[in-house]
């Protein structure tokens, strides 16, 4: 008997880039959506209709819209402030390098978006399990990363902290000063670039007055 020719080779198409393009596409139009707009003001048909594809497609993609929202407060953190200048910030001294980290952080908590996130989730409007998604997704992220670059400073000899998640607290709490506050209550505008940089360097010379080696 005849061995059977062999299968036609499978071609894979375009189908896997097309999903990661509409995921992208889906991911862009949540960031945007859910910071105009606020959780509750944003369902996940218009999130669908926005990014070009159909509902079904944002499900599958994300299962639901607390994974959705989740995901794209996740995004829009890494979007200002990247794990790589956390982990791997530029070559230099460790007080540059935490300026920068510090004018990336203040960017991201003071952007129009970030401060009208900031107000909903303080306002009391929201369920408690949305304001959990919020923090894990964004504040208690970003700390956890920079909690990482803090430990191997401190393995490096740089720096001595014996606790460095609280250490990683610490810094952001500094960097948010008084500015932030008054910025979330429209008490005063995005700082000038000389009274920034003034703040800033001021937080990053404490922290190392605190616990640099």
């Amino acid at each position: 008997m005849p061995a059977s020719a062999p299968a036609p080779a499978r071609n894979p198409g375009p189908g896997r880039p097309k999903d990661l393009a509409k995921r992208a596409a889906i991911l862009d139009a949540a960031k945007r959506m859910f910071l105009e707009l606020g959780y509750q003001g944003v369902s996940m048909d218009q999130i669908a209709a926005a990014a070009g594809v159909s509902k079904l497609t944002v499900y599958s993609h994300f299962g639901d819209k607390e994974t959705l929202f989740s995901e794209a407060i996740a995004a829009k953190c890494r979007e200002v402030l990247p794990d790589e200048l956390l982990l791997s910030p530029p070559e230099g001294p460790l007080r540059d390098q935490l300026l920068a980290i510090g004018h990336a952080f203040f960017a991201l908590i003071s952007s129009e978006e970030a401060i009208r996130i900031h107000r909903m989730m303080t306002a009391g409007t929201g369920e408690e399990a949305l304001r959990t998604l919020f923090w894990n997704a964004g504040p208690r992220r970003v700390q956890e990363v920079f909690a990482q670059f803090l430990q191997a400073r401190t393995d490096e000899g740089l720096l001595r902290i014996g606790d460095v998640p609280l250490a990683a607290s610490q810094f952001f709490s500094l960097l948010k000063g008084e500015l932030h506050p008054m910025m979330a209550c429209g008490l005063c505008e995005t700082p000038r670039p000389e009274e920034l940089q003034r703040h800033l360097e001021a937080t990053v010379d404490f922290f190392l007055r605190a616990y640099g080696a």
